[in-house]
């Protein structure tokens, strides 16, 4: 099974791909990862070239789990995965999230790839809002996936899909 979790920053991505990784046992790649290398302790952009290099290996290797904000240079991820899961909270709750998420960092209570610093602190919250302003035009790029889509909306402590309720414990 090949499942790419989709969704934007503090969507609940990684803790589900960490989930389901265990569970299913199947690997799980953080898209940050690709998308970015560490060179001499200096991370740094790959190129959309070097980016497919890696999910191509990724891919031969067999089943894995994907998760990461929607990057234009991972478009493939849609393709070739079996499954896409779009995690959509609610804007408030990303947020929340955002914020504990920052403390944690500069506390040392939780590692990230990046250095958390208030410009970064600042880039995810204009993320998260410029992603609801172009929110209709990737909800049509992505339900074109149809079948192969789930999506789950956020209601309170669970996610809902299809009316049916998924266990899901976050943060």
């Amino acid at each position: 099974m090949k499942i790419y979790i989709v969704g934007i920053v503090a969507s609940g991505k990684t803790t589900l791909a960490r989930r389901w990784s265990e569970e299913l046992d199947i690997p799980f790649y953080e898209l940050d990862c690709i998308i970015y290398g560490k060179k001499d302790g200096v991370r740094y952009k790959r190129t959309p070239e070097e980016q497919l290099m890696i999910i191509e290996k990724i891919d031969q290797k067999g089943d894995w789990i994907i998760e990461g904000t929607y990057r234009k240079s991972c478009h493939q991820l849609l393709d070739i995965a079996d499954k896409i899961v779009f995690l959509d909270p609610p804007l408030w709750k990303r947020k929340v999230r955002i914020l504990s998420r920052y403390l944690k960092q500069i506390c040392g209570l939780e590692k990230c790839h990046y250095t958390p610093t208030l410009s970064m602190l600042r880039s995810m919250y204009n993320w998260s809002d410029d992603f609801e302003k172009s929110r209709d035009k990737f909800e049509k790029m992505l339900f074109k996936y149809g079948d192969k889509l789930i999506l789950l909306r956020r209601s309170k402590d669970v996610y809902i899909k299809e009316d049916k309720i998924l266990e899901f414990v976050d943060g």
